[in-house]
């Protein structure tokens, strides 16, 4: 349906341009012939006319000749990409010649005529019978021709025209060249040209605004813009830093109609890169640089380097180095390394350790090309101090220690510096007086600081040193012949201890307790034997000691991820049951009979006057305590709601009151109770307030006795059982009582 109503649209955009821009023949024309073409080309725009010699005779006998017009040239227009069901009507050819009586043969020829262009042979109706496109063909020269149908000799000489195909906007801008790649220098002045972007639109230019381009940003703001009409991108933030940010990725979009709502479009990528400009002055990494030489150094020897960095590229990052002051220009040079642009620190002359042990040196860093333009934002320049010290020869002393025995006998100490802090035995110390001395040049750029131990432990000899007195050392007899350390004696009261294996492991085992047997030379020989205790350190790859204390260590465990994490899970569950369990016991748990609080209430009665006894139920309702109808059938229980109703046992039911036995009701009642299934395993409370129709006894209640005369006889009482024995004691005794003393009063 959409696509049958864009064809009817079209359809009628066709009649309208017919109506609109067809033209009809060129000149005028005279007397009737011009009125009758002109009202002619009214009725139908697209129209050719055909005009033949005619002679006419004036009213004087004159003979008037007009020139033979042949056909008149015009124009057709039709649209493009029309997709309607009918044919487009292109136009109409017509000759004066023809009166309507059908011996007129319309011919058609040239570009697309009987594939494209159709005329109707009687009418001169040409229709175009396929979809045509602007883009592939603009126009169509096509020839006609008027000839006699019988005879098809030519009524008229053949003549051209032109069926012109209407642009429609069908065709979308593109950026033939694209991507784009554009550079600018960093730091340009806002505004600045980039580059020039141009699209393309196949559709015509020359009608409405199908290819009226505005092009637009899409991708690059805030940092670049672009130019509406021309397409010129320009830069738009001022400041902009290649050592920030280099390279930009810009969308540029180009939209016909004007850019209005429904117009067409393309896009395009420029890659913008920011080239390098001097804006950056160079710097040194530190503000003293340290540096050693030898003694044993020989003039253009290298002391030292140091360099400057500059950020920015090719030569704006050039930096020329120069020595502007210090004690030790005449000493040292400078030059610069043309691969890595070091600054290269020369020994000039010899030094003497003994004349001067330091010197100084203030070097400087510039850039030798500067932009006029970024001038303000210098110096472009830097300066280090360089600090030259000698490297002290071997034997040079470092410092002396000193340890006492705090001991009465104030026994004398042996110093040493324990190998393991000293691995490469930079240092020695005498064992008497605690000199420490370097063994070797050090080198401050190799190794800035040496952390060393010295030991002082008193002497095992308790005899006095004598001046040739010596020690020797050898391994107690029970490691003799161990695998792991040999001993050395050095013949100096010393002894070197060696490894005899090669992979000792911390894991396995991080101590060795080596016994050592040393022996005097005094007369006779005396020995002792200590323990020396060995420790196994860690190193890195180097062979340097990292650490020789005592270290926890995590053995891998034999459970994977999933097994942790399966554990880790039933622990959570476990935890939330504990916390379920003990909120369930803070809960106050609900009786296994439930009483109602209405059922306690009636049950309990206040009040402040005095009743006229079972007759009185105004207080309250007496029905709660009486239940006539139940004496004869089953009573059910108020302190729960049985599902079921279950009959009266056999012997259960109730007995006359002239053959009642108050004890063995009750044990009866007992007995049921116990016996009922919907009754709770445990004790609860029956109120028995009904003595039963007929009854001798009649009321129990104390409350009428005690205001009347009453004439009963409570000798029946002794009969209810042990059970009511007080009861029959206590009534029994009292009419005796009265009894007594109204016979008294008689007498």
């Amino acid at each position: 349906m959409k696509r049958q109503g864009l064809g009817l649209l079209r359809a009628l955009l066709v009649l309208l341009g017919v109506a609109a821009l067809c033209s009809v023949a060129l000149g005028t024309r005279k007397g009737n012939a011009s009125v009758d073409e002109r009202s002619h080309r009214h009725r139908h725009p697209g129209h050719l006319s055909l005009h033949r010699h005619r002679q006419r005779t004036g009213k004087e006998g004159q003979v008037l000749h007009r020139s033979k017009r042949g056909w008149v040239w015009n124009q057709f227009f039709v649209i493009e990409e029309y997709t309607g069901p009918d044919p487009v009507l292109v136009g109409r050819l017509h000759s004066d010649v023809d009166s309507g009586t059908g011996y007129i043969k319309y011919i058609l020829s040239g570009e697309g005529a009987g594939t494209i262009f159709v005329i109707d042979d009687k009418t001169g109706n040409i229709h175009a019978t396929k979809t045509l496109d602007r883009e592939e063909q603009a126009q169509y020269t096509l020839t006609a021709q008027a000839v006699d149908r019988d005879t098809n000799k030519p009524l008229e000489p053949p003549s051209e025209f032109i069926v012109k195909v209407q642009d429609i906007n069908d065709n979308p801008p593109e950026f033939l060249h694209g991507p784009y790649y554009a550079r600018v220098p960093e730091m340009s002045n806002v505004g600045t040209s980039v580059m020039q972007v141009t699209a393309t639109d196949a559709d015509d230019p020359t009608y409405g605004n199908s290819a009226r381009l505005v092009y637009s940003i899409l991708q690059g703001q805030p940092y670049f813009s672009v130019e509406p009409q021309t397409g010129i991108i320009r830069t738009a933030l001022p400041n902009m830093d290649r050592e920030a940010r280099q390279e930009y990725d810009v969308v540029i979009q180009a939209k016909d109609m004007g850019g209005h709502m429904g117009g067409l479009s393309g896009t395009t990528e420029v890659k913008i890169t920011l080239t390098d400009v001097n804006d950056n002055p160079p710097k040194f990494t530190e503000s003293v640089y340290p540096m050693s030489v030898s003694e044993d150094k020989v003039p253009g020897e290298e002391v030292g380097r140091l360099k400057a960095k500059d950020p920015d590229l090719g030569d704006n990052g050039l930096v020329n180095y120069r020595l502007i002051d210090g004690d030790g220009l005449s000493m040292f040079e400078l030059s610069t390394d043309s691969e890595t642009r070091e600054a290269v620190i020369k020994l000039k002359k010899m030094v003497d350790y003994e004349t001067k042990r330091m010197y100084t040196l203030k070097v400087e860093g510039s850039n030798p090309h500067i932009d006029p333009q970024f001038i303000a934002w210098g110096p472009y320049k830097d300066e280090a101090t360089i600090k030259v010290e000698e490297n002290a020869p071997e034997g040079t002393p470092v410092g002396r220690v000193h340890a006492k025995d705090t001991d009465v006998a104030n026994n004398p100490v042996r110093y040493m510096i324990p190998r393991y802090t000293d691995v490469e035995q930079f240092f020695s110390v005498n064992a008497e007086d605690g000199m420490i001395t370097t063994t070797r040049p050090l080198d401050r750029e190799a190794q800035l600081w040496h952390n060393i131990s010295v030991s002082a432990t008193e002497i095992v000899d308790k005899d006095e040193m004598a001046h040739r007195q010596h020690f020797t050392f050898s391994l107690a007899p029970e490691v003799a012949h161990n695998h792991n350390f040999s001993l050395k004696d050095n013949r100096d009261s010393t002894a070197s201890i060696y490894v005899l294996r090669k992979g000792f492991s911390r894991l396995t085992q991080d101590v060795y307790y080596l016994p050592i047997e040393i022996n005097d030379n005094g007369f006779p020989a005396l020995s002792s034997t200590n323990t020396l205790t060995i420790r196994v350190c860690s190193c890195d790859s180097k062979d340097t000691i990292l650490s020789c204390n005592v270290e926890p260590y995590v053995l891998p465990a034999g459970l994977s991820t999933g097994a942790l994490i399966a554990i880790l899970a039933c622990i959570v569950i476990l935890l939330a049951i504990v916390v379920l369990f003990v909120a369930l016991r803070r809960q106050k748990k609900e009786p296994l009979i439930v009483f109602e609080e209405e059922d306690i209430r009636e049950n309990i009665i206040t009040y402040d006057d005095e009743g006229g006894g079972e007759e009185d139920t105004e207080a309250f309702d007496i029905a709660t305590l009486q239940n006539p109808d139940g004496a004869n059938g089953f009573l059910p229980r108020k302190d729960i709601k049985p599902e079921l109703q279950y009959p009266l046992r056999p012997g259960m039911g109730p007995t006359a009151a002239n053959s009642v036995d108050v004890d063995d009701f009750i044990k009866s009642r007992i007995a049921e109770a116990d016996s009922d299934p919907t009754a709770p395993p445990y004790d609860s409370i029956q109120i028995y307030g009904y003595e039963g129709r007929g009854s001798l006894a009649g009321s129990l209640s104390s409350l009428e006795s005690v205001t009347t005369e009453s004439d009963l006889d409570y000798d029946y009482l002794q009969s209810w059982g042990p059970r009511f024995k007080k009861l029959a004691d206590l009534y029994g005794t009292k009419d005796c009582s009265i009894d007594d003393a109204d016979d008294g009063e008689d007498s």
